[in-house]
C-alpha cells in the first residue's frame, strides 16, 4: 500500500470531510443528502474508522468501491488487519470495541475486508485552492507534514503508525501548535461533542456513530456544513479503542 497519498484538487465540485463512521452508513447517507452531496462532482474524505460499533459495517466495501470516496486507515481497520495477519491482539478488547461482526466472519470473508483495508493510506493530502489539507486518523507524530510524508514513504516505523492511528495526546493536552506545511489537518479517533480546532488541527469525530450527528467540513472553506446546535467543545470520555 501507499502509506502516503496525494489527491489533486477538485475542479468540478466540493470536497467534504467526515469524522469516524463506525458502520453507520445509512446515517451518513442521510447527512450527505441533507447537504446536497452530488456524487457526480463532489468527493467525500474519511478520517478512518469506517467500521465496528454500527449495524452496517459490512457495507464498507460498497462504499469504498465508490470513486468519490477517499479514506485513510483508522485504528479499527488496523485491528482487522492485525487479526487476520497474525499480529498481537486482545480479542476481548476488539469485540468490546465493536469488532464482533468481523471476528464472526469466516476467514475467507475476513480476507476480503482486510485486503481492501490494507490498500488504504495512513495519510492523505488533498490540494485545495487555498493550500493543502491533510487527513490522518488520530494525530501527526511530527510538527512538520513533510517529515511525516518522508517517514511514511521510506519507512514502516511502528511508533509513527501508532501515533497516526491511536494518539489522543493533542486533545488531552490542549496542544495548539500547528502542523507545518498544511492549511489544515483533519483527524478523528477521539469523540468530541462539537468539531474542535487546536492550532490548524481539526477534530471531526462528533459521534455520528453514537448519536446520529456527523460533522461534514468543506475542505475549500474549512466551514462546517452540519453541526450540532449549542454543543459544547469538551471531549467525551475516550472509548476503549
Amino acid at each position: 500500500m501507499d502509506r502516503f497519498r496525494r489527491v489533486a484538487a477538485n475542479t468540478r465540485g466540493r470536497d467534504l470531510a467526515v469524522g469516524d463512521i463506525h458502520g453507520h452508513f445509512q446515517r451518513l447517507q442521510a447527512c450527505l443528502e441533507a447537504v446536497g452531496f452530488d456524487p457526480a462532482v463532489d468527493r467525500l474524505f474519511s478520517v478512518g474508522d469506517l467500521v465496528d460499533r454500527g449495524p452496517h459495517s459490512e457495507a464498507v466495501l460498497d462504499w469504498l468501491a465508490q470513486p468519490w470516496l477517499h479514506a485513510v486507515q483508522g485504528n479499527h481497520e488496523a485491528l482487522a488487519i492485525t487479526r487476520l495477519r497474525g499480529g498481537r491482539l486482545d480479542l476481548n478488547m476488539y469485540r468490546a470495541a465493536g469488532g464482533g461482526w468481523f471476528l464472526d466472519l469466516p476467514p475467507g470473508e475476513q480476507l476480503r475486508f482486510v485486503e481492501r483495508f490494507e490498500q488504504l493510506p495512513i495519510a492523505l493530502e488533498v490540494e485545495t485552492a487555498n493550500g493543502p489539507v491533510g487527513l490522518l486518523h488520530a494525530d501527526s507524530p511530527f510538527a512538520d507534514w513533510e517529515v511525516l510524508r518522508t517517514w511514511l514513504e521510506l519507512d514502516n516505523d511502528p511508533g509513527v503508525l501508532e501515533v497516526c492511528q491511536w494518539s489522543r495526546r493533542r486533545l488531552k493536552e490542549g496542544d495548539t501548535r500547528p502542523v507545518k506545511g498544511l492549511r489544515a489537518l483533519l483527524v478523528g479517533h477521539t469523540p468530541v461533542l462539537q468539531a474542535k480546532q487546536l492550532g490548524n488541527v481539526w477534530h471531526l469525530d462528533t459521534g455520528g456513530w453514537a448519536n446520529g450527528h456527523f460533522s461534514l467540513m468543506d475542505l475549500a472553506t474549512l466551514q462546517l456544513l452540519s453541526a450540532a446546535p449549542g454543543a459544547a467543545t469538551a471531549p467525551w470520555p475516550a472509548p476503549p479503542a
